[in-house]
């Protein structure tokens, strides 16, 4: 809602993992200030690759996030961190323990963050990503370990030590952000922006109203988007373009490397899922879409917008309600993404899983 001038609105601060910590409400302005007021985005030049912190939840799509970080020259993968969603905690860090292992990416912290969302029990996705959230592959016991500490800590250190501003893209609830910015408001001005995959313009995939990432924590969302640290959301708009065809499976298996077929069994399970519950001929691969954002702008059209999160309807709570006509009384507080170039999109995920496969020939 919009406040009346001179009013402020609470924001609510909240334990490590969920649950009120007692302490006093800190205040902000009613609305996050305009894009060109925050933080500037610039993109670096494509010889200086871009320092990143990838946040998840494998996850299926996530496995394709990860690897097109850890193998597109253009991204500096300084961090994989990992938050309950699509599964529990413990299953999404093991998860990303495991394409780390099995892709050859080493040298890259993997740190595990909230195990629940703020305010409401954690709801997950097995009917998506099945009872491991990798569903399909067999792995054989990951090789990577988890760092020990809290991956929020893990965040805070690396924003503040980069020399350059460092970009955050979750591709799960977006807990582990929210509490980054709410324990350590100072880092805000060393994040170049935050890229992240959630929400839509329209219909939810969860709900009728909200999509998956932000139904399961909508408080965090909410404090993302009201933040001080420039925000893109790659939404369910641009990532439903994101299919993976028959086509994309037929190059993943030319690659003729134990990768590429991983990813093609990965693929087919996320696919049986998709076709049985909404009936879709061909998966939308979602979470790589944010990395492609951050590596090529030009490969997302996006669109500013303001951007709300509704905390409170019965049927609707968890929706993101975007503003795409530009009312007056509403500050642009995101860039939307609405378009994918699916093709150069493609290009670079299977360019990575080609040159990861071609580090090595993992076991799985």
């Amino acid at each position: 809602m919009t406040l009346p001038p001179g009013r402020t609105r609470e924001v609510v601060r909240y334990g490590p993992c969920g649950g009120h910590t007692g302490s006093p409400a800190r205040r902000v302005p009613p609305d996050p200030a305009p894009a060109d007021a925050r933080s500037t985005v610039t993109v670096p030049s494509a010889t200086v690759p871009i320092p990143v912190i990838l946040d998840c939840d494998p996850g299926h799509d996530d496995a394709f996030a990860i690897m097109l970080a850890a193998g597109d020259p253009a991204v500096d993968l300084l961090a994989i961190t990992t938050v309950a969603g699509n599964q529990t905690l413990a299953k999404t860090t093991l998860n990303a323990r495991r394409i780390c292992s099995v892709a050859g990416i080493t040298g890259v912290p993997v740190a595990a963050g909230c195990a629940q969302p703020l305010v409401q029990p954690l709801r997950i996705a097995d009917d998506v990503h099945g009872e491991s959230g990798l569903d399909g592959p067999r792995f054989a016991e990951p090789t990577v370990d988890a760092v020990p500490g809290h991956a929020v800590d893990l965040m805070y250190r690396l924003v503040m030590s980069h020399p350059e501003p460092v970009t955050l893209v979750p591709t799960g609830p977006l807990t582990n952000i929210a509490l980054l910015l709410t324990r350590y408001p100072d880092c805000a001005g060393r994040i170049r922006e935050i890229v992240l995959m959630g929400g839509s313009t329209g219909r939810g995939n969860r709900t009728p109203a909200a999509e998956f990432n932000i139904h399961v924590d909508p408080e965090a969302a909410d404090i993302v988007f009201h933040g001080a640290a420039p925000v893109t959301m790659c939404g369910l708009d641009v990532t439903h373009q994101a299919l993976a065809t028959p086509e994309v499976l037929a190059r993943l298996t030319a690659l003729d490397s134990e990768l590429g077929r991983l990813c093609v069994e990965l693929l087919t399970s996320l696919a049986g899922a998709y076709r049985q519950l909404w009936g879709f001929p061909a998966p939308p691969v979602h979470d790589p879409v944010a990395v492609a954002r951050v590596i090529d702008p030009a490969a997302v059209r996006c669109v500013d917008a303001h951007v709300a999160v509704e905390l409170h309807g019965r049927y609707t709570r968890g929706a993101t309600v975007v503003d795409l006509q530009r009312h007056p009384d509403r500050t642009v507080n995101a860039k939307v993404g609405m378009e994918l170039d699916s093709a150069s999109f493609w290009d670079r995920v299977i360019a990575a899983v080609g040159a990861l496969g071609e580090r090595r020939s993992p076991e799985v």
